[in-house]
Parts: C-alpha cells; structure tokens; sequence
C-alpha cells in the first residue's frame, strides 16, 4: 500500500492503509494507534464500527472533528477524500505530515511518499481537528 502526501480537510498528512510504513516515516512509539479516516459514515459502519445512537447525528454532521470511541480514533472526511485515487479506498490510516514532535518539512514529506497529491492551493500546516471522546452518556473534548 503506497503512503500519499497530501492536503487532508485538516493539516497536511500522510494517508495510507499501511499502519507499518507510517510508524517508520515518523519513527512513532508502535503502541501508539493512528486514526481512521472513513470516506462516508456508512463505510464506517461497514467496518464493524458502532456509534452510539445518541451521538450518531453527531458524528454524520460533523467537520474537521476527530472521535474517539473505545479507545479507537476515527474522522468521516467527504472533502479530503475527493482525489480520483482516494475515491478508491473506503478508510485511511492518517497522521500529520511530519516527523514525531516536528513541524512540517516538505523535503522530508516527499521523501518518504509515494505520492503526492496537491492542488492548486498547496499543502499548508493548518490547525489540527477537535478531538473529542463520546460514549454512550457523555462527549469529553480533548482538543
């Protein structure tokens, strides 16, 4: 599975469904879990994932919002997802572009994707997604 450089609906990051290869890019603590970006909410259903009923509108209108549920990390992200080979997964592993605790260095970024997808606006360090954590009672914003 490549590892694709490109402008997400957040920051710019790195996408691939090889959790592996991203831990070495950003020579990451392996117990450390990657988030999931899911293309629709029903493709995050199709992969026996369950939201709370109460917080399912939530998570269907949401924007640039990262959730954690039982301890797994997850964002619905239409808009980032709208190159034609991104089109062609249902989920992404995903994490910022950069090395562990640095900024962003686009001479190190394209070296280690394997493709890289950028528009007419550039990749631009943006702010980061909120964060928050639901379960079936409470919602608990960690950023």
């Amino acid at each position: 599975m490549p590892v694709i450089l490109t402008q997400t609906d957040t920051t710019v990051g790195f996408l691939s469904q090889n959790a592996q290869k991203l831990i070495e890019i950003k020579s990451r603590d392996t117990s450390k879990q990657f988030l999931k970006v899911y293309s629709s909410f029903k493709d995050f259903t199709k992969d026996a994932n369950r939201v709370p009923k109460s917080k399912r509108k939530l998570v269907r209108n949401s924007k640039k919002t990262t959730f954690i549920i039982k301890n797994r990390a997850f964002r619905i992200s239409k808009t980032s997802l709208n190159s034609q080979i991104l089109q062609n997964f249902t989920w992404q592993y995903s994490t910022s572009a950069n090395e562990s605790g640095k900024n962003f260095d686009r001479e190190f970024c394209e070296s280690k994707a394997d493709i890289i997808i950028e528009n007419c606006d550039g990749l631009s360090e943006q702010k980061s997604s909120s964060l928050l954590k639901i379960n079936n009672t409470t919602i608990r914003k960690l950023r």
